[in-house]
């Protein structure tokens, strides 16, 4: 049995802060083979992400990794102690042309690694973002058997690989509640195709995205709802289900950092795998990292098989209450869509990356809304001192205790005063007023805040010396924005203030 990795270093650029071996805060292509390597052999940090799908990609990145640090991949190689997995295009949503490119870079780092006489195969794993169907899956698996056919036709180039390690990544909450349909799916065609049955399967569930699109408890909910579904699924297929959680810093993009680590880790319970972002990695210090690193790799293996349990009746009523819990969430964000990217313009990009066009786009009358992505959008929020996480909450927790559904969400999410209480700290209720002023709709937040403060029982809002500061630095920003003055530098102070970009 492989060793599954606990904790993966993702490219993600939320990072507010210089990183430790460079002294810059962007990273180029060329910087993140020095960044998988450290990773691996300063952070202890297990696998590391290689995204071919939002940004530019160095493709020579096992042949860099093996002659830049040939000793220490001898030592500690590719596919047996460390891990370089691809993150691969969606070609169901963007252009395919890099998908063969990949496909065809496992195939050759398989010959680099006999060349240098390493571990091969040392890649063997693709994720697939936005999953939907288990025929993307079948799809990929076919299309990389031809081209492992053609290549060894071609160029002699002969593969282990007869069956890629495809890790699907749901996104959406309707589309986790079939991840077990799709799963079965995806196993009797490999049983049926090449009489292949699993060893153990890797499932993502992101943790971002369904922020952005339902709101925070509902991104919460949704991961607590996916881990109850794959320890079931194990149970019925007798699979080994090893689940990745893709979580961020601040509470709304997953509340995973170095400050609150204890509380992540009952959070996650029955998680395989964490994401371990740029700003967890860079906007703290540094040995302060290096030790919870490797707390994260301790302790989460104790919890295998430990998530928390949700009968159907209690997912029909999760179902009931995400779906309320959106709807007092999207109106904000579509009505105040266009200052959300007036204000995001204004936050670096810490990587190469590609256009993106996000998943938030629905009906407004008149054409669409569309959205930054995830980082940026929870970034331009805070900016203005309205943390997302207030956003439908406090209607939410509402209509949860009249529905009666309060106990079971406070039994899923035991973590919601300290969550609130880390959002809070970055509420500017000055700018809150003004937005008010502006939109009606704001309103509604402002009242929900009391909301949630009677359900954790303290206030929201700052609490020490530079959450008064990061207050202040949002002033300046949303006054900016009004005048039209720059406001870079204000941005970025507030960002290194909270610790994450966004």
């Amino acid at each position: 049995m492989r060793k599954i990795p606990v904790t993966m270093a993702t490219q993600h650029p939320d990072n507010a802060c210089k990183t430790y071996f460079t002294g810059k805060r962007a990273l180029s292509s060329q910087d993140e083979i020095e960044e998988c390597y450290r990773c691996f052999s300063e952070l202890g940090i297990h696998e590391y992400m290689w995204d071919w799908e939002g940004k530019f990609v160095d493709e020579a990145v096992v042949d860099r990794l093996y002659n830049t640090y040939h000793d220490y991949f001898q030592k500690h190689p590719l596919g047996r102690d460390e891990f370089l997995t691809f993150r691969i295009p969606n070609i169901w949503i963007e252009s395919s042309h890099k998908l063969p490119r990949a496909f065809m870079n496992l195939l050759s780092s398989e010959k680099a690694a006999l060349h240098y006489k390493f571990h091969s195969p040392p890649l063997f794993e693709i994720i697939l973002p936005m999953t939907t169907r288990a025929d993307q899956l079948i799809y990929l698996q076919k299309a990389f058997s031809k081209i492992a056919t053609a290549t060894e036709e071609i160029f002699e180039l002969k593969t282990v690989l007869s069956v890629l390690s495809i890790i699907p990544l749901f996104e959406e909450l309707k589309i986790v509640e079939k991840a077990p349909e799709i799963l079965r799916e995806y196993v009797h065609f490999l049983k049926e195709e090449y009489d292949a049955y699993p060893e153990y399967l890797r499932v993502f569930t992101a943790r971002s995205d369904p922020a952005l699109n339902a709101g925070f408890l509902s991104a919460k909910l949704m991961n607590k709802l996916a881990l109850h579904l794959y320890q079931e699924f194990e149970s019925e297929s007798g699979i080994p289900v090893y689940p990745i959680v893709g979580a961020g810093s601040l509470p709304f993009r997953g509340g995973l950092n170095p400050e609150n680590i204890d509380a992540a880790i009952e959070e996650y319970k029955g998680v395989a795998t964490l994401t371990i972002q740029s700003a967890f990695r860079y906007d703290y210090d540094y040995e302060t990292v290096k030790k919870i690193i490797e707390k994260i790799n301790t302790e989460i293996p104790k919890n295998r098989g430990k998530s928390q349990k949700i009968s159907p009746e209690e997912q029909k009523l999760l179902r009931k209450f995400t779906n309320a819990a959106e709807k007092f969430y999207r109106p904000i964000i579509e009505s105040s869509a266009e200052m959300i990217n007036a204000v995001a313009e204004k936050l670096p990009s810490h990587r190469e990356r590609v256009l993106h066009i996000g998943l938030f786009g629905y009906s407004r009358g008149m054409g669409k809304v569309q959205l930054p992505r995830a980082i940026h959008f929870t970034g331009a929020l805070y900016s203005l001192g309205v943390p997302p996480e207030l956003i439908g909450s406090g209607r939410a927790l509402r209509f949860a205790k009249e529905q009666g559904m309060l106990d079971l969400i406070n039994t899923l999410c035991p973590y919601l005063k300290e969550d609130f209480r880390h959002a809070g700290h970055y509420l500017n209720r000055e700018n809150l007023d003004h937005l008010c002023k502006e939109d009606p709709l704001w309103e509604e937040v402002k009242n929900e805040i009391q909301d949630i403060e009677k359900h954790v029982g303290i206030p929201i809002g700052p609490e020490e010396s530079h959450h008064i500061i990061h207050r202040n630095f949002t002033s300046n920003i949303y006054h900016k924005l009004k005048i039209g003055e720059d406001f870079s530098e204000d941005i970025l102070q507030a960002a290194e203030i909270r610790k994450s970009l966004g």
